[in-house]
């Protein structure tokens, strides 16, 4: 096991040995070389939130809120120690071709583990899921994989972005999140708690925003009183990059940059990503700070480098060869992970597909044959690409005829500059009308949500200003269900649509998310039957953006599924199967430290997986959430008509509530567990044909 009480014994040794000014420079993200001590330069800026990105080839995964869609811890963890795998072999051949350079260390930038409150937020696609429990639970388990368990860390993890912080982007760096104590303990901190008290996350970076009132990369609220007060964390802070200019260019909270510098270092920041730390010795001089406070940070930073094996020459990692990257292994997972990441909304039959029958299939619309629907954002390069279109023509080979039609662009009203708008659209017509079946995908990409940025996004922030598909798309979707074909719709965000018009009019929707490198694959085996689908919503899919509050109100009221009042299209939890699985009879035991959940499975119909869901309601407390809770989930698998038994494990900590004060407490002696394979609302039992099995817990 590591030994911090080592590592940082070494540290502090180390960072003895060095000046003032050499201690200051170590606290930037790009830290120079102190040749004299034999200390490497080290770039601290490094991502992977679905795979190594940025630096070049590397097994591209699904993005975040599609992993999280297989509500499967041991996967994600699985997938989490790939990449860790695939990023020390980058790094070792990087060292010794002496390149130190972004995105090319050990200290990788994530999970991002902020709650996907409301679906207009264009970087929800990174996180993975607008429910606390599973967030915390997918994101424990991403660090466990990326960190490992061996005498030395195997990357760095980092939990992002501390605290309350879920858009809108074009207000980042200016804007005050305001929460109640309840919302702050109940919603927004939990996933964090467990990444620090769970996962030993090494490291946590703030949030550009404030949260009630302070800087997230300045807060005694946050850093102090919080996460190194109350959670105990031992590992290194990080600005994210330029957040700490934003104290006095944007909130205005200090009048310089040396001011802004002092109060993140005294906040307990050690890493600056950005260059307001080049004034730390100005702050010095003006005494603002200490020689101490500089050391302390310091340490912690060497602390980390230490604790990667850095500075051992018979680190095991150091071993791990180039040729991991992309192997057969790891693509085998990132396929497993595709496939069972694709969540089917709707289904009249049309699915899956017989080819028997069918001699055209076209396939319209803009994200069919376009890379960029498959990768989402903060993504590495892969090898090989395989899109919808290409999925499906490897798939039915020469079987039957594949028609293709752009359709539209993406999100402007012509294909061609010099055209009239709609210049797709009677191709669109024409490859429907020649077609015994349509697959329609359309969707978003990365240009269009995701970091403040981009000028064809409505807003130019990367946030949605509506759950509507851009225009030309909605006006393709309404061409092609005139032609009255039978059609599946395929869906490619990072977050939830308003899919009214496709759930109405045709026959299949499916959501494919950015499903990674090769995830048309995965999607057109769906499409024909090769697999059955597994995939579960992390987030909900509602109506309108209407039913929700404003963009900038981070309440909870009304938001989500545990506080949404409302009716909604397709509820977090959903996701049909070809076959049908049902719990029927359930019970529960004490445990210690939790119950134990014993549930009954009947399974018929085409062999999969499903996914047994436990939720709790508090029948008792005001301060309950004011619908349900998930509290449990498990993945399962069945090779036909089966019945299985599976023991799922709920902990104490469900049946607590948090009151106005933000303190957690149990505060009531009735409870009821909803255990199946959905949540147990009516649209929920609407959709899936089943109720969940109830079980009454009496204290």
């Amino acid at each position: 096991m590591r030994d911090r009480k080592e590592a940082r014994a070494k540290a502090k040794a180390l960072v003895a040995q060095m000046t003032v000014e050499e201690k200051a420079s170590q606290l930037k993200y790009d830290a120079p070389a102190i040749e004299r001590l034999g200390v490497p330069a080290y770039n601290w800026w490094n991502e992977a939130l679905h795979g190594v990105a940025r630096a070049g080839t590397a097994t591209m995964f699904p993005q975040p809120v599609a992993m999280a869609s297989m509500f499967d811890e041991d996967t994600v963890q699985k997938i989490g120690d790939v990449v860790s795998t695939e990023a020390r072999a980058k790094y070792n051949e990087a060292v010794k071709h002496g390149d130190h350079d972004i995105y090319k260390g050990l200290t990788f930038w994530s999970p991002n583990i902020n709650l996907f409150r409301d679906p207009r937020w264009g970087r929800g696609q990174e996180t993975y899921s607008e429910d606390p429990y599973l967030t915390a639970r997918l994101g424990v388990a991403y660090i466990k994989g990326l960190q490992g368990d061996g005498e030395y860390l195997k990357v760095a993890a980092c939990a992002k972005h501390f605290a309350v912080h879920s858009g809108p982007e074009a207000l980042r760096h200016e804007f005050d999140a305001e929460v109640s104590q309840k919302d702050l303990w109940e919603t927004y901190l939990p996933a964090f708690e467990a990444a620090v008290k769970e996962g030993g996350v090494e490291s946590v970076m703030g949030a550009y925003n404030r949260t009630l009132g302070e800087p997230c990369c300045g807060s005694d609220l946050l850093m102090r009183k919080i996460l190194r007060g109350k959670w105990g964390f031992e590992g290194h802070y990080v600005s994210d990059c330029w957040a700490i200019a934003d104290f006095h260019n944007h909130h205005h909270i200090t009048a310089t940059a040396p001011e802004s510098a002092a109060l993140a270092l005294k906040m307990g920041c050690d890493v600056n990503c950005g260059n307001t730390y080049l004034h730390l010795l100005q702050a010095l001089e003006a005494g603002l700070i200490t020689e101490d406070d500089i050391t302390a940070a310091a340490e912690r930073l060497f602390t980390t480098r230490f604790l990667l094996g850095e500075f051992d020459e018979n680190c095991a990692y150091n071993a791990i060869p180039y040729e991991t990257v992309e192997c057969p292994e790891h693509l085998a997972l990132s396929e497993e992970a595709e496939r069972r990441s694709v969540v089917l909304l709707k289904n009249d039959g049309l699915l899956p597909l017989n080819l028997e029958k069918i001699r055209t299939i076209g396939v319209i619309g803009p994200n069919a044959n376009d890379r960029m629907a498959l990768i989402g954002n903060y993504h590495g390069t892969a090898s090989r690409y395989i899109t919808v279109l290409e999925g499906i023509q490897d798939y039915v080979g020469d079987r039957a005829r594949v028609l293709y039609a752009e359709g539209c662009h993406l999100y402007r009203d012509r294909v061609e500059g010099l055209a009239q708008p709609g210049d797709r659209l009677a191709e669109a017509q024409t490859v429907a009308e020649h077609s015994d079946v349509v697959v329609l995908v359309v969707g978003l990409n990365e240009n269009l949500e995701g970091e403040e940025m981009h000028e064809s996004n409505a807003g130019g922030s990367g946030d949605k200003a509506d759950l509507l598909l851009p225009a030309p798309q909605r006006k393709l979707m309404e061409v092609v269900a005139g032609t009255g074909k039978p059609v599946v719709l395929v869906n490619m965000t990072g977050s939830a649509m308003d899919l009214r018009f496709a759930d109405a009019h045709f026959s299949a929707v499916v959501q494919g998310w950015y499903p990674g490198a090769r995830g048309g694959k995965a999607i057109a085996e769906l499409l024909f039957g090769a697999y059955s689908p597994s995939g579960k919503l992390p987030v909900t899919f509602y109506n309108s953006a209407d039913d929700l509050p404003a963009f900038t109100d981070y309440a909870m009221e009304n938001r989500t599924y545990r506080y949404f009042k409302g009716d909604v299209l397709y509820p977090f939890g959903f996701g049909l199967t070809y076959g049908r699985t049902a719990v029927t009879a359930a019970s529960a035991e004490k445990a210690e430290g939790g119950w134990r959940v014993t549930a009954s499975l009947e399974h018929s119909g085409a062999a999969g997986g499903d996914v047994v869901e436990v939720y709790i309601r508090d029948n008792e407390s005001k301060f309950a959430v004011r619908n349900h809770s998930l509290c449990a989930f498990k993945p399962v698998s069945f090779s036909g008509d089966e019945t299985e038994t599976v023991e799922l494990f709920v902990p104490d900590r469900a049946l607590e509530i948090v009151d106005d004060s933000g303190e957690r407490r149990v505060d009531s002696r009735s409870f009821t567990l909803y255990v199946g394979v959905s949540q147990p609302d009516a649209r929920s039992c609407a959709l899936t044909g089943t109720r969940p099995a109830e079980i009454a817990l009496q204290l």
